[in-house]
């Protein structure tokens, strides 16, 4: 069971070295955290256990993922990976889990936890093994090579994309993720939010839309969000994920810290009409 790469050569390079120099293009760039963080051999307890993190062409908001990258690498390799991300395709379930095998990129060839992707089935209540959802979608494959990038490609990853995006269905994930984590004490799990923000307006209204967003995700209110999308016509695409993140948040009693946000025309200049981007962590 081996999920071939659906955007190589369009969302990032197809190229390995090509692609690794992207990678440290977006670290670098003005807009990014300005370097490349030290991956410690020796790793601490972690701090930051959930991250929201953009899914666009790495030349638009590569540079915007690399605060919330440059995080998760300084405090070491995780265990696991669970990848969240919406569903743009429209095909299979409600919730949809790749479950056995791995993924590929130009970077090499990740591992599903098969185990632990079981469980968390199980635990959930909402979550069907669906291969059909993840084969053309981008929101969870375009963070797998910004792991391989720093922890090669002996990582564990668990990849979930969300096509019904309500609160309850959030609660539920969330909670499937949260008794996952209290069984494996002894594994170091982190939960990746794949969210671009909002789409296609002018830059200073998409700031403005953004900012209605960011409010709720610094209060913790994932309603609060939920009604911002759906009432506010602020079309980030999502929010399941962030609202998964936010609720594990609150369960595990982590702050929200707001990396960086910027739009697609920060990175091309263009802002005429921009997409949204947001890095985010949750920690003490």
């Amino acid at each position: 069971m081996k999920r071939l790469p659906a955007v190589a050569g369009a969302f990032y390079e197809a190229d390995p070295q090509e692609l690794k120099d992207r990678i440290v293009w977006s670290f670098t760039h003005p807009v990014g955290p300005g370097k490349l963080p030290t991956v410690p051999k020796e790793k601490g307890k972690r701090d930051n256990l959930f991250f929201i993190v953009p899914h666009a062409g790495y030349i638009y908001s590569g540079p915007v993922a690399a605060h919330s990258y440059y995080y998760l690498a300084s405090e070491g390799k995780p265990d696991l990976v669970i990848i969240l991300g919406p569903n743009h395709t429209g095909y299979g379930s409600y919730v949809s889990l790749w479950n056995k095998g791995c993924w590929e990129t130009p970077l090499g060839d990740v591992k599903i936890d098969e185990e632990m992707a079981m469980e968390l089935v199980k635990y959930s209540e909402v979550i069907d093994i669906d291969e059909q959802a993840h084969l053309y979608e981008h929101s969870v494959e375009v963070q797998i090579p910004f792991l391989q990038f720093f922890f090669d490609s002996d990582i564990k990853i668990i990849p979930i994309v969300i096509l019904y995006q309500t609160p309850e269905i959030a609660e539920y994930i969330a909670e499937g993720i949260y008794r996952l984590m209290q069984k494996h004490p002894e594994k170091d799990i982190v939960v990746l939010a794949s969210s671009d923000m909002n789409h296609y307006d002018p830059y200073d209204i998409t700031y403005k839309k953004d900012e209605m967003a960011i409010e709720k995700i610094e209060q913790l209110d994932y309603k609060g969000l939920y009604d911002v999308v759906e009432n506010k016509d602020v079309t980030l695409c999502g929010y399941a994920p962030i609202m998964v993140a936010m609720i594990l948040a609150k369960k595990f009693n982590k702050k929200p810290y707001i990396l960086k946000h910027a739009t697609s025309g920060d990175t091309s200049g263009d802002k005429s009409s921009v997409v949204g981007y947001l890095a985010a962590r949750f920690g003490s």
